[in-house]
């Protein structure tokens, strides 16, 4: 078995196979499946990983693999085996599917250090090669003579650890620890030996005569008020000793998560529990669908459920959507389960990320809570995924490999025979037609845990503010409830919903809109810089003074954006306190943190915020939800856009009168009328559930048919709808009669950096072959991608129209 089987981390069609290469004498023993390697690819060393182990190629002249990079599998068997599944489902390279695994650290350029874990001796050739060092370059064990497999053994025993060292940053944290070598009396003689003026040396050693255990240097230092010489002149002497520690970066350290204990269930809670908890016990896998009206306790069965998972020794995944969920969702699952947590979010650092992946990786945690890519958590004994908001969008990869979470949790239940459960207070509608038809298991959670009622929702129709003179972005019902409320001491939250809809500037003489030259879509307008930016390829301009076509000076911003909310509050409520949370305000670490924690010690009035507002988040005092703009989804090129109106104005309403206070939630709408808007005010999902289905049949839609979207792109216009052209007239022969294509048409943004866009749409319901296909024709045209930057991308579930 000395020959390996590697797919190298060359991103293109030509190289999705697996290269065959000898494993040289040294990595004999060591060298397993899932470890990465360097191996030479023509004139160039690149990166690689293990798929397999075989005794002969077929194959006469092989290269040798030049180094390994790990020393513990970096992807378990389970995960190769996924990354195959994955690249096949999305129609990606082997090498993205795996790649997508791993933390960033794992993919840049680095060298390693070997650093000494322990005090005890270690094999002769090891204590030579250190030679008193705490830390030696990797470079000098390579040259030594000693046996990979021997490294591997004291790393597996934790004697000795490996560091990477990223060119970028250092992505192991060390600190250095000081220790008396000496015992008591010795210290105590040696005390007494010290010249009379060594004041700072006779501290420190007084103070290790009480303290007697090994102590972090900065801490030492400030606690004596010393400096490091002192130190160094004691260990000089023989009587303290330095060594290096590893720290995890925990992102949580400094906080203190109070211990909750599992509650009291309800009937309903019960009923949803019991087939979870038995699938369990007999290791099988089911789907589950929780549907459970907002704060019916869905958070609660999930760590039940867990609590029985870690009974059987097992491990658990949840994915949240994303990282606006993520602080109130961390607090219950640390607060439950401590220290056995792990958080994988994107807004954690590289080097964070990459301890957290650590800590599973060492089986050191036996839950992990994170966005979607945490479905790839390298646990080797799953026995729960659970997917929160499962309808979110978020969970749905954009680029390459577009795997939606979902699949890849379901995938994975099925061969860890565990079950996956689905929660959602308005579950995706392709996952309650599943359910309706026993695909999945439903359970369904009507009653709010504290038996209070939903908060009473109102219409108001915009227009008939308009009529009645009031042209603030308030109505009138609105601004006298937020009065109201601040005079009780109540809080509000205010959502601006605007997907789909940014400030733009406009000239009101010849109504010229200001267009990215590189992009077909309007530049936003950016208030604090007082610049225009287009938010696909990043350029700017200032704003113009006057119109650069009919040179007017009537140029004026259209469009509400969160910082215009903001300046009309503080005109018309002077005495509110508003904190604003969208894009501009959370960029910075924590900061998302930071501004939901303020609110909740209520140190504002108002929380007015984008979408990132609207779920997960529970406030006891809220009584007051407000919505701004509810139909802006509405009429964005989406067959999708009634449900996510539909989900957000339900979710954002969920967010009232949560505890003991009674909550209202006034919806302002220019088109009251819509089913999506009028139905989410009644909570009539039933109702919404049937008319919505009833339009997607008529239009051949999810969840009566597949979709899959190829889009084309090239600098040339002529050549990419020639090519779409080409691809649909290849296709039309391939597939069944009641398959339907749809294009060429040009994308609904025609143009994103200086390139068109073109794309074709395959709406169909059984085509056992279809991938088959589109990689035959990603073949076909592989020359022209290759020599004429041409692209094509392909979706087979497809979210984005744009």
């Amino acid at each position: 078995m000395n020959i390996a089987r590697v797919i190298v981390d060359v991103p293109s069609s030509s190289t999705n196979q697996t290269f065959d290469y000898v494993i040289p004498e040294k990595f004999q023993e060591m060298l397993t499946v899932g470890m990465r390697v360097i191996v030479p690819f023509g004139p160039r060393k690149i990166m690689g990983f293990v798929v397999d182990r075989v005794s002969e190629s077929s194959f006469t002249k092989l290269k040798e693999i030049i180094n390994v990079l790990d020393f513990t599998p970096v992807l378990t068997e389970e995960l190769l085996e996924l990354g195959k599944w994955v690249a096949n489902e999305t129609l990606s390279l082997s090498i993205t599917a795996l790649q997508a695994m791993l933390p960033q650290v794992l993919k840049s350029t680095y060298e390693k250090e070997l650093v000494r874990m322990t005090e005890e001796q270690l094999p002769e050739a090891f204590e030579l090669l250190f030679a008193g060092r705490d830390y030696i370059p990797f470079a000098e064990f390579e040259a030594a003579s000693i046996r990979y497999y021997q490294l591997q053994k004291l790393i597996e025993a934790g004697d000795i650890s490996v560091d990477y060292l990223v060119k970028s940053r250092i992505t192991k944290k060390h600190v250095t620890m000081v220790k008396p070598t000496k015992d008591m009396y010795l210290l105590e003689e040696a005390l007494h030996d010290l010249n009379k003026n060594a004041k700072k040396q006779k501290l420190l050693l007084s103070f290790f005569m009480e303290y007697e255990k090994p102590i972090e240097q900065q801490e030492l230092l400030k606690k004596v008020g010393t400096t490091k010489s002192t130190v160094k002149t004691l260990v000089d002497k023989g009587l303290l000793e330095t060594y290096q520690q590893e720290v995890m970066r925990d992102p949580y350290q400094n906080r203190e998560f109070e211990r909750t204990t599992p509650l009291t269930l309800t009937k309903q809670q019960e009923e949803a529990i019991a087939p979870i908890n038995d699938a369990v016990q007999a290791d099988k896998h089911d789907v589950f669908l929780i549907h459970g009206v907002t704060g019916s306790g869905k958070t609660e069965i999930y760590l039940q459920a867990i609590q029985e998972v870690l009974n059987k020794g097992k491990e658990a995944i949840v994915l949240v959507p994303e990282i606006s969920l993520t602080p109130q969702m961390v607090n219950r699952f640390k607060g439950r389960f401590g220290s056995m947590v792990a958080v994988m979010h994107s807004a954690l650092s590289a080097g964070e990320k990459y301890d957290e992946w650590r800590k599973v990786q060492r089986k050191e945690v036996k839950v992990v809570v994170g966005a979607r890519s945490a479905v790839f958590a390298p646990f080797e004994n799953l026995g729960i995924i659970i997917i929160d908001e499962e309808h979110e969008t978020t969970y749905k990869q954009e680029d390459q490999p577009r795997y939606h979470a979902r699949d890849v949790a379901i995938h994975r239940g099925k061969t860890n025979s565990c079950p996956v459960i689905l929660g959602s207070a308005t579950p995706a509608l392709e996952s309650y037609a599943r359910a309706s038809k026993g695909v999945y298991q439903l359970a369904t959670l009507s009653e709010r845990t504290n038996q209070m009622d939903m908060p009473e929702v109102k219409i108001v129709d915009m227009r008939q503010e308009l009529h009645a003179g009031n042209r603030t972005m308030f109505s009138r019902d609105l601004m006298e409830k937020m009065e109201q409320c601040l005079e009780n001491r109540e809080q509000i939250v205010l959502l601006l919903n605007r997907r789909g809809y940014s400030t733009f500037i406009m000239c009101r003489d010849c109504g010229h809109v200001k267009e990215c030259p590189h992009c077909d879509i309007a530049l936003t307008y950016h208030k604090n810089s007082n610049q225009m930016k287009c938010h696909y390829c990043s350029y700017e301009e200032r704003v113009p003074v006057v119109c650069p076509e009919c040179e007017s000076d009537l140029i004026r911003y259209f469009g509400t954006g969160t910082q215009r909310v903001e300046e009309s509050l503080t005109k018309l409520l002077p005495e509110a306190r508003v904190i604003r949370m969208d894009v501009d305000t959370t960029r910075r670490k924590g900061a998302h943190e930071k501004l939901l924690k303020q609110f909740g010690e209520k140190q504002a009035d108002i929380l007015l915020g984008t979408q990132m507002i609207a779920k997960g988040l529970d406030f006891e005092n809220v009584t007051l939800v407000g919505v701004l703009t509810a139909d802006s989804m509405l009429h964005l090129p989406d067959f999708r856009s009634s449900e996510k109106t539909f989900q957000l104005l339900t979710q954002v309403s969920g967010r009232a009168g949560r505890h003991e206070l009674p909550g209202t939630v006034i919806v302002q709408t220019y088109t009251p009328e819509h089913y999506s808007i009028e139905l989410a005010s009644q909570y009539d999902f039933q109702t919404f559930y049937k008319r919505e289905m009833a339009m997607r049949k008529a239009f051949q839609y999810p969840p009566y048919y597949f979709l899959a979207l190829v889009t084309v792109s090239h600098e040339n216009q002529v050549k990419a709808v020639q090519t779409t052209q080409q691809i649909v007239q290849m296709l039309s022969q391939h597939v069944g009669d009641g398959t339907v294509l749809l294009g060429p048409t040009p994308s609904p943004i025609p143009r994103i950096k200086d390139r068109y866009r073109y794309q074709c749409m395959i709406k169909y319901r059984n085509e056992p072959n279809l991938r088959t296909y589109l990689n035959k024709l990603k073949a076909i045209f592989a020359d022209d991608i290759r020599k004429n930057d041409l692209l094509i991308t392909v979706d087979m579930q497809p979210y984005h129209m744009m």
